[in-house]
């Protein structure tokens, strides 16, 4: 068994390449770019960790890694416009490197070498593989456009946002596991159960990053402080908020959403701590991964092979970027 670092590293080997072509390279210069400035990987290891979970690592199980990854960071892209981010990892995004028609062209592109990468697999899993990935993909754009009508929507209650970032950031993290578990001949029973520890560790995830955009040291998360403030986002605190705070601290974080002063993040910030937001959002990130590790304990597999999908999850839950 290989531990998260350990996969991480073997992944990184093989994926540390130029993955389009040379020629165009206004096109695919872009696409090396934002595969260049590197991420954390989770969701191709994830995959060869649900493989590994069941039977040794196959060979295919790279390219299908491979081909999340790519999925993963077109959908970066396009987010990134979406959300008018000048950051990504700490670098410039790839819209305010080299616009934004030539950044939806990347994206393109890198969604087309996504399928390029599975149809090179050799087993006869190939239309079980499609099916998880072709649906998570639609997934993810469904969330992708819940977010965008959030912005718009002056409140969002906690069940729809829920839903919101359950498909567009939990979905792909349990589906990769998922994709894993199919490489590793587990029967359905169990690959339901991996994909329900990888969807609710997704939302913890997610929680620590709604935390962490506000109250995380920029210098690590590598992103714009507040960006999610600046942005009018309807994240876990500013809904949490919303529900409970003070009637003049409600009628105060509307005026900063929609007048923008120049002071808004810090003043919303406070509001959030008034609230004990940030309290709050820990102990539901907390209350999420418990759950995913239940449904990981109920695994048919024995228990050894089952530690370094948990010390990933506490490594996600615990990380300060």
């Amino acid at each position: 068994m290989h531990s998260f670092v350990q996969l991480s590293r073997l992944f990184e080997e093989k994926f540390n390449k130029r993955h389009f072509p040379e020629h165009t390279p206004t096109l695919y210069d872009p696409t090396q770019y934002i595969l260049g400035i590197g991420g954390k990987r989770v969701r191709p290891v994830c995959v060869l960790m649900g493989n590994e979970l069941f039977a040794d690592i196959v060979p295919d199980a790279y390219y299908v890694a491979t081909s999340v990854e790519l999925f993963h960071n077109f959908s970066l892209i396009h987010d990134d416009i979406m959300d008018k981010a000048p950051l990504r990892r700490g670098f410039e995004t790839v819209h305010t490197k080299y616009g934004e028609s030539t950044a939806l062209l990347a994206g393109d592109v890198m969604l087309v070498q996504a399928y390029d990468s599975l149809i090179r697999m050799k087993g006869d899993y190939l239309a079980r593989i499609l099916n998880v990935f072709n649906r998570t993909a639609r997934e993810v754009c469904e969330g992708q456009q819940l977010d965008m009508d959030f912005e718009k929507k002056e409140t969002v209650s906690f069940e729809e946002y829920l839903n919101m970032i359950t498909l567009k950031t939990s979905v792909l993290l349990a589906a990769s596991m998922q994709l894993g578990t199919i490489l590793g001949g587990a029967r359905e029973g169990n690959q339901k159960l991996v994909y329900e520890f990888g969807k609710n560790l997704g939302i913890a995830f997610q929680i620590q990053d709604d935390y962490l955009d506000a109250f995380g040291d920029p210098a690590l998360v590598g992103k714009q402080p507040g960006g999610d403030i600046i942005a009018n986002k309807k994240t876990f605190l500013v809904i949490r908020a919303l529900e409970t705070a003070a009637d003049v601290q409600k009628k105060e974080l509307q005026r900063l959403m929609n007048e923008n002063p120049t002071d808004k993040v810090e003043k919303v910030l406070q509001i959030f701590r008034d609230c004990k937001a940030d309290i709050w959002a820990n102990e539901l990130k907390e209350t999420y991964l418990q759950k995913a590790l239940t449904h990981l304990d109920e695994v048919a597999v024995l228990g050894i092979r089952k530690q370094p999908l948990i010390e990933l999850a506490e490594f996600l839950i615990k990380r300060d970027k």
